[in-house]
């Protein structure tokens, strides 16, 4: 082997490596793809929540979700949202989980099912979204989900006010 192939392997190998030490271009943090959505460059939010959604991270599920809802920066998809929604739901996130169970309440991305939205919305409520729990109130007053019971009713009203 000659010393001009010898260096060009060398070269070759060298910047392997290097790529592969170098953070990706597209890693971002939440607060980065946070600032992106706010400023309106929804293709750099999105990127920046997709990498995070899928290591995990809650509130880029929800972020992911809601884009996916609104139609920000990609068609928009009920059922998509209701996947990233429902993932983030799962570890707490309040609320993707009022946004789960609004969707359940509506049949949007997924079958109507309001005794399944009553859950969701049971779970955002008792994290103190007020929002949650007003409509589990007319869950209650309409008999949606649960049984009609006023008490019950009045009692989240009460909660969200």
């Amino acid at each position: 082997m000659s010393r001009r192939t010898i260096r060009f392997v060398a070269a070759v190998v060298f910047s392997i490596l290097m790529a592969l030490a170098a953070p990706p271009a597209t890693a971002q943090t939440f607060k980065d793809a946070m600032a992106a959505y706010e400023r309106g460059d929804y293709a750099a939010a999105f990127a920046g929540f997709w990498i995070l959604a899928h290591q995990g991270d809650a509130s880029a599920q929800f972020n992911l979700g809601l884009m996916y809802d609104n139609g920000e920066g990609v068609p928009q998809d009920y059922a998509e949202a209701a996947k990233w929604y429902r993932r983030a739901a799962a570890q707490g996130h309040a609320s993707a989980q009022f946004d789960l169970g609004v969707m359940y309440d509506k049949g949007e991305g997924v079958p109507q099912d309001y005794a399944e939205a009553a859950k969701w919305y049971r779970r955002a409520a008792a994290q103190g979204d007020a929002s949650a729990q007003f409509n589990l109130g007319v869950m209650y007053a309409n008999g949606q989900g649960v049984p009609q019971d006023y008490a019950e009713a009045a009692k989240w009203y009460r909660r969200a006010a």
